[in-house]
């Protein structure tokens, strides 16, 4: 990208002529008339004498935007659509997180994994052993999730390690291209949107997306939106009525950003807007909570035809 500078010089002045072009330009009290072409800009004074000066055009380097296409796209590329979205695949898998309640069972998984060292490093046969290990780890697996406190099934709904709603759409659809922009100046990353297809049939898809670590948590803000969040997906839920489309959404939020911005930019009036489009539409609206689904937040993109919930997340719009 490149900035163009102007810089203006009193080139062309009468011969003789000391005092100072830009005083004179600036400070005096005469009225003048300027009149422009494309090498020169005159003006005249009431007095009837012309003076002119040459503007002169400097480019230099300016910052590239970031876009997440690149410069030279590879046209035979079997997935060319694939940089429209700036979810790739991590360099570093995320650091395994343990729940507190969880610990018995990676004790558990120690043991096996050094009796299975043990087998290898001296050649005996411990089979039996590791059998009944894996079959107390069953166990204690069964025990622990069948009884889980309200608590712990929300500690599991809000996981580090947890898919995200990225994973889940890349999993089911067969294509997918992401789409971005509320076309008012700001592209929300704590939502994301996009049409993909699921055996020829094209769905558009809208969820909340929060980070698979420390870094993406902070770009896609917790997977908490701001305003232009949901008016990108108000967008994409009338783009979806007009050409047809299904509406699949997925719930993953604490909630609504709430700092002072958003509600200066219309936090609430975003999500009430959306609430009373999602009654109209016509297309049908199938949403699922894949993990929590927290106040208004989450409300704003499940007002739905079919809500759906995986076993271990948690709806709380109160």
């Amino acid at each position: 990208m490149t900035t163009l500078s102007l810089v203006s010089g009193n080139c062309g002045r009468g011969k003789g002529d000391d005092s100072n072009f830009a005083n004179e330009f600036l400070g005096s009290d005469s009225h003048k008339k300027l009149s422009r072409n494309l090498t020169t800009i005159r003006f005249k004074d009431t007095e009837g004498s012309r003076r002119s000066f040459r503007v002169s055009a400097g480019v230099k380097k300016g910052k590239k935007h970031d876009y997440p296409w690149p410069d030279d796209i590879d046209p035979n590329n079997k997935t060319p659509l694939n940089y429209l979205s700036y979810f790739k695949p991590l360099e570093d898998k995320p650091k395994p997180v343990t729940l507190a309640f969880e610990k018995p069972l990676v004790d558990l998984e120690k043991k096996i994994v050094e009796v299975q060292n043990m087998a290898d490093d001296t050649g005996l046969d411990f089979t039996d052993q590791i059998n009944a290990l894996e079959l107390k780890y069953q166990q204690a697996l069964k025990d622990l999730y069948k009884h889980l406190t309200p608590i712990q099934r929300l500690n599991i709904a809000r996981h580090p390690n947890r898919p995200t709603v990225l994973d889940h759409i890349l999993n089911i659809t067969d294509k997918w291209v992401e789409l971005h922009g509320d076309r008012a100046g700001y592209d929300d990353p704590a939502i994301v949107t996009g049409i993909g297809s699921i055996e020829g049939r094209s769905y558009m898809f809208i969820g909340h997306q929060k980070g698979r670590n420390t870094k993406e948590n902070i770009m896609r803000n917790f997977g908490m939106p701001t305003p232009h969040g949901y008016r990108k997906a108000l967008r994409m839920m009338k783009y979806a009525d007009h050409h047809g489309f299904p509406i699949v959404t997925f719930v993953d939020t604490p909630g609504a950003f709430a700092d002072l911005k958003s509600e200066e930019l219309g936090q609430g009036e975003a999500i009430a807007y959306n609430l009373r489009t999602m009654f109209g539409l016509k297309v049908p609206i199938i949403t699922i909570v894949t993990g929590e689904g927290g106040s208004g937040g989450a409300l704003a993109i499940a007002c739905a035809n079919k809500l759906l919930m995986l076993e271990n997340a948690a709806f709380y719009v109160a």
